[in-house]
């Protein structure tokens, strides 16, 4: 499974169980990674995608239920380290209030692309893609 999360420049998640921002051009790239594969998703994060619901599959017990090499999006919950295969990192390059935030040693993991996009309420988006390094 390859998990893909978004978080602000302190690796905040969620402020009061709120997402922290959203953005359009974010959910386009996300969906163009997906390719003909479904982008898995718990329910919290299904009306971000209402625009295209034929391109999702939202289940409340996801992570468990993903195949390898199937890219999920997480909002709401701490990532299970020992299942990723990788990661997609989305840098919202700003500072948000936050009281959740993504608990994830980089470390095991090798940086494969960085790329930076603009997004439609974001001046400046960057997107991080890991492996997961052998260990």
């Amino acid at each position: 499974m390859i998990a893909a999360v978004c978080i602000d420049d302190r690796n905040g998640l969620l402020f009061n169980r709120r997402r922290l921002s959203r953005d359009r051009a974010q959910q386009e790239d996300l969906l163009a990674l997906c390719g003909k594969k479904p982008l898995w998703l718990a329910p919290y994060s299904a009306p971000l995608f209402d625009w295209a619901p034929e391109r999702v599959r939202v289940e409340e017990k996801f992570l468990e239920q993903a195949a390898p090499g199937d890219i999920c999006f997480v909002e709401d919950r701490q990532l299970p380290a020992e299942k990723l295969e990788g990661l997609i990192l989305y840098r919202w390059n700003r500072a948000y209030p936050s009281d959740v935030r993504l608990e994830l040693d980089l470390s095991r993991f090798a940086l494969t692309e960085r790329a930076e996009f603009s997004g439609t309420s974001h001046e400046t988006i960057t997107r991080e893609r890991y492996t997961r390094k052998e260990d």
